[in-house]
């Protein structure tokens, strides 16, 4: 088990974390103070809208190579020469979770550097089970940046975590697929350059439970495709990507446009969800090392009592905590990054969803203990912990719940003393 990174990786890191220090966070505070004047002013700029800002700063990303980075090692020689990607034959997922971590610390850097979810996810599936077709017309534009997309499988007329409940249907009808059913938490929907979904409907009732649903590719302006509305998690929209619900009527597409072929949705779902897990959860460890460090500033900045807040009410003991804990969940999943790597998704089922667990949870603790630092203030958009907090506990259902996770866990662990499932 090795952890370290490559030289090619380290050379990234360093270099990311330069980029996001001279270039992103110099201009965050100022992108967001324009984010809420959108909101406030409906007669201007939309705040779906993107801000000049971003393409300023994808050019430089871009320009300096750091695009793409989190392209898979098997796939990316072609396409990192394609698309401005420094990343020579790619990165593993231990090589690329420290630079996730740092993309994690900013709202706007993974969108800056080309790999945002659902993006990433999108564009990893088009790559290992796309046909050549769907990859020129759809993950080209995606690696270029020219486009968005959004992946839809949550519904909001079953329990969706047991995804054997899906009752959008995609079914086959000679040479086209017939999709109806409605879908929501559909992570961006809202942004005007979205051009694609990844649909996942029942094709065959009978099949077994595993084979019976599809991916299918979805163009946003197909007819019988609706956005019916932009939902907020917990008062924040989360523009310019947003979460839609969104309603397929009797849409058809060629069923050229399935991925893999009909009854592979959860083969599919399998693939993308590993890496893409691994992602999620090392970008909230940089969320949580943000936090940790604005509760520390704060703690030496502030007095109450005669006494800096850090040497209050056990603060110091709440601080050594944290760095424990985030210390602990950053080997957890550079173990899971590492089996990954090592032999694939099926080798680390109980280690992704441990991580899926875990992290979370130490990010939801450790950010609330910086808003409690912070007063008032904490709850507030004058500083980035509330925003926080809800991706974190927004984590803790996206990609599955914590109990089916858990689920996964258990089962793993007791088959090894020979219960069955």
């Amino acid at each position: 088990m090795d952890f370290s990174p490559s030289p090619r990786a380290a050379d990234l890191t360093a270099r990311v974390a330069a980029f996001i220090a001279e270039e992103v966070a110099p201009v965050e505070a100022e992108y967001h103070a324009e984010l809420a004047r959108r909101r406030a002013d409906r007669s201007g700029p939309s705040p779906w809208e993107p801000q000049p800002v971003l393409e300023e700063l994808k050019a430089k990303a871009r320009a300096q190579g750091l695009w793409n980075l989190f392209l898979p090692k098997e796939h990316a020689g072609e396409y990192a020469a394609r698309f401005g990607t420094d990343g020579g034959e790619g990165l593993t997922n231990v090589d690329y979770a420290p630079i996730a971590e740092l993309t994690g610390r900013s709202a706007i850097a993974p969108l800056v550097l080309n790999c945002n979810a659902p993006d990433t996810g999108n564009m990893e599936v088009l790559l290992r089970y796309g046909t050549q077709a769907q990859r020129d017309e759809w993950l080209d534009p995606l690696l270029d940046g020219r486009i968005r997309s959004a992946f839809t499988m949550t519904e909001p007329g079953v329990a969706s975590s047991d995804a054997t409940n899906m009752a959008a249907t995609a079914v086959v009808d000679g040479d086209e697929v017939v999709i109806n059913g409605r879908k929501w938490w559909s992570t961006g929907v809202g942004h005007p350059d979205c051009r694609i979904f990844v649909f996942m409907g029942l094709t065959d009732p009978d099949a077994d439970r595993h084979h019976r649903h599809s991916m299918v590719l979805v163009p946003r302006d197909t007819p019988g495709v609706r956005i019916e509305r932009l939902l907020s998690t917990m008062g924040i929209q989360d523009e310019p990507l947003g979460h839609g619900e969104v309603s397929f009527t009797d849409v058809r597409v060629p069923v050229s446009n399935i991925l893999s072929g009909p009854g592979e949705a959860f083969g599919i779902a399998q693939g993308r969800l590993g890496p893409g897990r691994v992602h999620h959860c090392m970008r909230l460890i940089g969320l949580a090392e943000l936090a940790l460090e604005l509760a520390c500033r704060r703690g030496l900045e502030r007095e109450a009592f005669g006494k800096p807040l850090a040497n209050l009410g056990g603060n110091r003991e709440r601080i050594a905590d944290a760095r424990i804990a985030i210390n602990s969940a950053r080997l957890l999943v550079l173990d899971a990054a590492w089996k990954l790597d090592v032999g694939g998704p099926l080798n680390a089922l109980s280690e992704v969803s441990q991580i899926k667990v875990a992290v979370p949870t130490m990010a939801q603790q450790v950010i609330d203990m910086a808003m409690q630092l912070h007063g008032g203030g904490g709850l507030s958009d004058d500083h980035p912990l509330a925003a926080a907090w809800t991706s974190a506990r927004a984590l803790r259902l996206a990609d599955g719940p914590d109990e089916v996770h858990r689920g996964v866990v258990a089962r793993l662990e007791l088959g090894q003393y020979g219960a069955r499932r």
